[in-house]
């Protein structure tokens, strides 16, 4: 039996806020059905930990690499992180 699930931290760099990039990532991982939250943080960059079946995974990470139409991404940074400790998806203060 195989572990298919995947928890990545998602933090994207350019311009990212102001431009409805935390609501877009949370419709994302609720289309996705995945667990996690997102942030704004104090340089400039969206944060976001999903977790969740490792091809609903991928297919956010695939919209994060677009953003929402407003949004100029810069850079996208993937790290492997532990599992949320709660269920569903929240949009948490900036940090």
């Amino acid at each position: 039996m195989t572990n298919d699930l995947t928890s990545l931290i998602v933090h994207v760099k350019g311009f990212v806020q102001g431009v409805g990039f935390r609501d877009f990532f949370a419709m994302a991982a609720e289309h996705h059905k995945l667990d996690g939250w997102v942030r704004n943080r104090d340089d400039g960059s969206v944060e976001a930990l999903v977790s969740g079946p490792t091809k609903a995974v991928e297919a956010f990470v695939a919209s994060a690499m677009k953003g929402p139409p407003a949004a100029r991404i810069g850079h996208v940074d993937l790290h492997n992180s532990e599992p949320p400790a709660e269920k569903g998806f929240k949009r948490l203060a900036s940090a």
